[in-house]
């Protein structure tokens, strides 16, 4: 029986659990991270002397930009006529009307642009349809 001290010379810390801890967080922090819509489409929104409220829930966003390009839920509409965004409206939509529905226009979109995307909305059914603004740089006199 050999009683003196022992002696390890392959010394080697195992990396491999660290690696799955830290693809397992990397995962977590990836999957419940807020993506925000609104970064990918670059809108100036028109500005408004008075702000909203509340928060309006969540519903369905439709984006115009300046050229007058379509997008609904961040999925672009190629065919800028009225029957082409029905299309897409009952497509991504469903059969849910009651929904409310967001219209975030450039400020620089010509006004026809904005009108073809309300009449489609009433062709449809929608009812509760709101536009977004930007508080104005002067504050309201109360």
């Amino acid at each position: 029986m050999k009683l003196g001290a022992r002696r390890d010379d392959d010394f080697e810390i195992n990396v491999i659990p660290l690696i799955d801890v830290m693809l397992t967080l990397l995962m977590f922090f990836v999957l419940t991270a807020t993506f925000d819509q609104t970064a990918r489409l670059r809108v100036s929104l028109p500005q408004a002397s008075e702000a909203a409220e509340s928060e309006p829930e969540a519903g369905l966003t439709i984006q115009v930009d300046s050229d007058g390009r379509y997008f609904i839920d961040s999925n672009e509409v190629l065919n800028p006529n009225v029957d082409t965004l029905k299309d897409a409206l009952v497509q991504i939509a469903g059969d849910d009307r009651s929904r409310p529905v967001m219209i975030r226009a450039d400020a620089q979109t010509p006004h026809q642009a904005v009108v073809t995307v309300m009449d489609a909305l009433g062709q449809v059914g929608f009812t509760r349809l709101s536009i977004a603004t930007t508080p104005s740089k002067e504050a309201p006199k109360k």
